[in-house]
């Protein structure tokens, strides 16, 4: 039986995430809920699990959780609240499913507590992959992906050294714009970003997938937690998101993870491992899928992947901003302030403008952060 404390509860990870909990009662227990304003939803996850804690980030939702849970459990809030719940003695594994930067100090203080953690928020990675890999090394604990792609590539390796590895291949369904020419980029809507392909997930994920940054963000996250550089780490369409990721190895072998898109299956591996238990709710059936095909990613028309490439060969401070370049873009192309097309000339404008400090404390890395925002 694994302690799970889920940072993110009622976001689509997280949600997703109880799922699989209580697929396997007999194996995982959930002690731990946090979220960030939905206290309703907390409180009904709640009252359906053995929690011992929840915390909820708006600190003025706090008296309204505490009404709801009724004494239950304790109820904490804000980012302290998070490290506590992210601390738990009696966890054993923590997810992480905060969308942003908000999931990074967790993180650590989970890492520093002797507690695997499982990574559904990017950000984490791309902003301190180095700390926090050099973190998990010190206190014996696993990283383990939730990222249907880096799940995928955790899979085919399964403990192999970096150098039998040639290139990660890390696919990309091309988002709904894969076959939209350049000179329509200006026009297209938020409707249209927001119709994803492949996957139901949040609006900011949705809209990185329609960009590519979502892959150059990964692109980033897989040269940490494999320990790769960033000249083996490649990104091929493959429009059906069936092949979620794949490894060369140097002999010229290649293992490939398939399956129907579901993020349950990923979280399980997460959550599961080593065990890999019987579960029916993935079913794959190659012969209706008919066939699988890809393509090369045209990074003229998405320049994402281009900026990432150059994020993390630099390294340093620039993955950081980076990363919040590009939520700023984004929030700024919801509110209708930016163009579609105009989402990567702002990343790179921001990114020339930035003095990279190599090897970055926490501080830093967080002050980089911060000034990208400002900027």
């Amino acid at each position: 039986m694994k302690n799970v404390v889920l940072l993110g509860s009622t976001g689509s990870i997280g949600t997703s995430t109880l799922k699989v909990v209580e697929d396997f009662p007999d194996r995982l227990r959930l002690i731990g809920l946090a979220a960030g304003t939905n206290a309703t939803l907390l409180t009904e996850q709640a009252a359906k699990h053995p929690v011992v804690m929840v915390a909820i980030h708006d600190e003025t939702k706090r008296a309204e959780l505490e009404k709801s849970v009724a004494g239950r459990c304790p109820v904490v809030s804000g980012p302290a609240g998070l490290i506590q719940l992210a601390t738990l003695p009696e966890a054993d594994i923590v997810l992480i499913a905060i969308v942003g930067t908000g999931g990074l100090q967790p993180a650590l203080a989970a890492i520093r507590a002797g507690k695997d953690i499982a990574v559904a928020s990017k950000e984490i990675l791309v902003m301190a992959g180095e700390l926090v890999m050099r973190e998990a090394r010190l206190h014996g604990v696993r990283v383990l992906a939730v990222d249907s792609e880096h799940s995928a590539i955790f899979q085919c390796l399964d403990g192999k050294p970096p150098e039998t590895v040639r290139h990660l291949w890390l696919t990309a369904s091309g988002g709904p714009f894969r076959k939209t020419p350049k000179e329509a980029f200006p026009e297209i809507t938020l409707a249209q970003a927001l119709k994803h392909p492949s996957w139901i997930m949040g609006r900011k994920i949705t809209i990185d997938s329609a960009t590519l940054f979502n892959k150059g963000l990964e692109m980033i996250e897989a040269r940490w937690l494999f320990d790769i550089g960033m000249e083996r780490v490649k990104v091929v369409v493959h429009p059906q998101s069936i092949i979620h990721s794949m490894v060369e190895f140097v002999d010229g072998s290649w293992l490939a993870q398939l399956s129907s898109p579901d993020m349950c299956l990923p979280i399980q591996v997460a959550l599961c491992y080593p065990e890999r238990p019987a579960n029916p709710r993935v079913q794959t059936n190659l012969a209706k899928i008919g066939s699988l095909t890809f393509e090369e990613p045209d990074e003229d028309r998405f320049p994402a992947l281009g900026l990432a490439r150059r994020a993390g060969e630099i390294g340093g401070t620039l993955p950081a901003v980076f990363n919040a370049a590009n939520e700023i873009a984004v929030e700024r192309f919801c509110s209708g302030t930016l163009r579609f097309h105009e989402i990567a000339e702002w990343v790179a404008r921001v990114m020339e403008r930035h003095s990279v400090v190599e090897n970055p404390s926490l501080a830093e890395i967080l002050q980089a952060d911060a000034w990208a925002r400002n900027g």
